[in-house]
């Protein structure tokens, strides 16, 4: 047993990593592009987070109730769905307004 996974690393790649960040990714890119607050990322990868604990029980015979685990489920989810989200969100400006702003990483932006 390991501090991320509770069966194996595997498992936790495939259901957390993969299944559930591809949802968190999703989740994120969906919200930058509807103009929605950041803090909603957040929301909505607390919701994830069970969904993923969830499919640790149901699939894999992992716990349900186990705070140490969702917490980290919930933040590899946070952290895939915030640069899912701020990438997004830097296209959206330089191509939304490509007369004000340049990008300067993947991330961000900055004034022209």
């Amino acid at each position: 047993m390991g501090l991320f996974w509770e069966i194996s690393p595997i498992h936790f790649w495939m259901l957390t990593v993969v299944i559930g960040g591809g949802a968190a990714w999703l989740t994120g890119r969906a919200l930058a592009l509807s103009w929605r607050p950041y803090w909603q990322v957040v929301v909505y990868c607390l919701i994830l987070g069970l969904a993923v604990r969830f499919f640790h029980f149901a699939l894999l015979d992992g716990t349900l109730l186990s705070a140490k685990h969702y917490l980290v489920d919930t933040a590899v989810l946070i952290a895939l769905s915030a640069i899912a989200y701020r990438m997004a969100r830097t296209t959206q400006m330089v191509t939304q307004y490509p007369w004000l702003y340049k990008r300067s990483s993947p991330l961000s932006w900055s004034a022209k």
